[in-house]
This record gives C-alpha cells, structure tokens and sequence, in this order.
C-alpha cells in the first residue's frame, strides 16, 4: 500500500469515527427526549413509569421504603381561561420547576398529562410523603408563577400513596390518582 492509499485509508477511518460518534451522541439525544416532557423539565408519562419500575425493583431487592405523590392542579382551567395558554403552560413549567426545586435529586418528577404530575420519593413513607405534600401545596401558593410581571397564586390537590409491594407501576399511580381525588372533592 502507498502512502498516498494509507493517509486515505486513515482519513476515511477518522472521518467514519466521527460519524459514528455523532450518530450514537443523536440517539443519546432521542433516547433522553423520548423520556422527558415536551414543555416542563420533568419526566414524560414513559419516563416516569420507567422511574417507577425501576424504583420498585429496587425496593423490593432492597426492602426500602418509597412513595408516590400525584398532583393534580386546582382552578387550571381558569388560568388558561383568563390569562390564556401560553400563561398556562408557562405555569406547567414553574410547578415542574418549583417541584424539582424542592425534592432530592434521588427523586423523580414526571408530568403525566395536562395539569397533572406524579413525584416519587425513595427511602420516604408515607409520613414524609404527606409532609413534603403540604409543603409543595404551600410552596404552590406562594411560589405559585409569574405572568406579565404579576405574581400569580397557584393550587393543588395531592394524593399520597406509599409502596406497598407493588409490581405494577399503573395500579401504584391508579392509587394515588385516587387519593388525590378524595382530598380533592373532600375540599
């Protein structure tokens, strides 16, 4: 082989190295953006039902406690309605802000769909589940987001529910989703 052949040889190598490298960076790329929410710094549905198998595999093989907070938005709907969409979602983005803001980074945060958000806790019982629960209510109200210059008050309805052996993370979120409706209508 000629030198001429060899430089070639080595250049066409470097250059397949770096479309390879560029190729495997774009599908880390997909692979993340598949699991995370389109609007908000959370997890997607995907990503945190992925969140949950993991955590339930580990609190099984380690007998470790976890809980699930669901929330639900109280009075969404008359943020987009008197201060339009885009004020709403950029709400969507502070709640998912404020709510990473406040948890361990062990933690997970996922926005499930619409105004609706699901927060998992390791090494936490229900107890604490409750409490962090009051806090985010609280932190809602105060934080709440800023619109146009104008601080605005938002609302939430939390229900907390502890692992509990579960194997199915739909029947885990079912529980707390229901939860959440009975502090919700119990108001």
């Amino acid at each position: 082989m000629t030198d001429v052949a060899e430089h070639d040889l080595t250049a066409e190598i470097a250059r397949l190295r770096a479309e390879l490298d560029d190729w495997k960076q774009r599908a880390a790329a997909a692979e993340a953006a598949a699991d995370h929410d389109v609007l908000t710094p959370a997890l997607n549905r995907r990503g945190f039902i992925a969140a949950l198998q993991r955590t339930m595999a580990y609190c099984q093989r380690h007998d470790v406690p976890a809980v699930l907070l669901y929330l639900d938005m109280d009075g969404f709907k008359g943020v987009n309605d008197r201060l339009g969409h885009a004020a709403g979602d950029a709400a969507l983005v502070a709640v998912a802000r404020m709510m990473l803001g406040h948890l361990r980074e062990s933690d997970a945060v996922g926005r499930l769909g619409g105004d609706e958000f699901a927060l998992l806790m390791l090494n936490a019982g229900v107890e604490e589940g409750r409490a962090k629960a009051g806090q985010l209510a609280e932190a809602l109200k105060t934080e709440g987001f800023v619109w146009n210059g104008q601080q605005t008050p938002l609302g939430g309805s939390f229900g907390v529910r502890a692992w509990d052996g579960h194997t199915d993370p739909e029947i885990w979120l079912t529980e707390a989703d229901a939860a959440m409706w009975v502090r919700k209508k119990g108001r």
